[in-house]
């Protein structure tokens, strides 16, 4: 092991992390250890797992993290002292950052400098609830220590690649020139599954297909030839279905009612769009759909089954820009593991050829579809991680 990338994913109050081997990650090669920070500024956590030696995670002791570069300095720590206690000659070759917003500068991930980062900071309004606590470590990370390479990879570049038509709002050019169209996210986890499409099905990924990226925030997108051609999520992370805490599509004149009628400052109706509203909103139980599941509140399973109405709607949208569905792919933290709420979705998709095995699907899995099934549904567990991995590990060598 002569050296290893680091990955992280920054948020509001916690950090997430993997360990990749720079030698094998362009190859394939999956996560070597990783962990997380939790309650960055409160009573922290921090937790590991060596996935090399295959033990169970473990909780790390540490001194109170009142800020996301003391998190930064005792990941620093930690990652250096687990590698070169495994070899004495490695040495950390650069960090990669999950950035969710590349606007439409980026289409590709990028080497941070100052101007990558300035450009970064003015899409801030673009993701108010990611962007800054990206950038955030990004900073700390230059101040910890100024030669290392970061590299920023973007939840939007997957989607650069849709027609034109797709990336355009009905509303007057000045304002598209001015960068308000779709962009669309979760591209990294997208990005990732049409990678390995091809390993579960031939022929599959070069036809028609339409990933669910299911989780506290969900998207679908529309692949053709392992690229993206629509998705849900548009402008903002917002859009498309209900999230756990996000109200996904939304007719714009309720928030011009909400100023206009009710009074709502800017700030109160985007803290009600982003925090108070999805499966949290409807249900008034939860925005975890394991515990809207595991619920006895009639609230409860009406926002269950909002989320699947939603999905459904946005499923015959998606297959509508593809000319017709071929496959279907569950991926993130509800498509991965909540069979219930799999198989409400392929039963309400069943006029596009969708035929769900109940045996399959209740096992998790790879293919959940029954054998006269039109349309292929597989359940595929995302890596974001190992994307971001190997384009860093890319830019890397390439600089030196």
């Amino acid at each position: 092991m002569d050296g290893v990338i680091l990955v992280l994913n920054a948020g509001s109050s916690s950090l997430k992390f993997a360990v990749f081997d720079a030698r094998t990650v362009s190859s394939g090669g999956g996560a070597i250890a990783r962990g997380r920070i939790e309650a960055i500024g409160a009573a922290a956590r921090f937790t590991v797992e060596d996935l090399a030696a295959g033990t169970a995670p473990a909780e790390v002791g540490c001194a109170p993290v009142r800020r996301h570069a003391d998190a930064l300095r005792m990941v620093l720590h930690w990652v250096l002292a687990w590698v070169r206690g495994r070899s004495a000659e490695a040495r950390l070759v650069a960090v990669g950052h999950r950035v969710v917003h590349g606007g439409v500068h980026f289409g590709t991930p990028a080497r941070i400098d100052a101007d990558v980062f300035a450009r970064l900071e003015a899409l801030i309004p673009l993701a108010p609830l990611h962007q800054p606590h990206s950038l955030a470590a990004i900073e700390a990370l230059s101040r910890i220590d100024p030669e290392l390479v970061q590299v920023a990879c973007f939840d939007t570049a997957f989607h650069r690649s849709q027609p034109m038509v797709a990336q355009t709002f009905a509303l007057p050019r000045a304002l598209t020139g001015q960068g308000i169209r779709p962009y669309g996210f979760h591209g990294l986890s997208y990005e990732y599954i049409a990678s390995v499409l091809p390993d579960y099905q031939d022929g599959a990924a070069a036809r028609r297909v339409i990933v669910a990226h299911l989780g506290h925030g969900a998207s679908l997108c529309a692949m053709a030839g392992l690229r993206s051609v629509a998705t849900t999520m548009s402008f903002t992370p917002l859009d498309g279905l209900p999230m756990a805490t996000r109200c996904g599509a939304l007719d714009p004149g309720v928030l011009l009612y909400l100023m206009q009628e009710k009074g709502m400052t800017v700030e109160a109706v985007a803290d009600l769009l982003y925090a108070q509203s999805g499966l949290l909103g409807v249900s008034g139980v939860s925005g975890d759909m394991r515990a809207l599941l595991a619920s006895a509140e009639p609230a409860a399973a009406e926002a269950v089954e909002l989320f699947v109405y939603r999905t459904g709607r946005e499923l015959g949208s998606l297959a509508a820009a593809l000319g017709g569905l071929d496959a279907l792919v569950f991926t993130g933290g509800i498509g991965e593991h909540a069979p219930v709420v799999r198989e409400k979705i392929c039963r309400q998709a069943a006029w596009l050829g969708v035929r769900v095995d109940a045996s399959a699907n209740a096992a998790g899995g790879p293919r959940i579809d029954d054998a006269d099934s039109p349309v292929s549904v597989w359940v595929i567990p995302t890596d974001e991680e190992r994307v971001i991995a190997r384009h860093t590990c890319r830019i890397a060598c390439a600089t030196h």
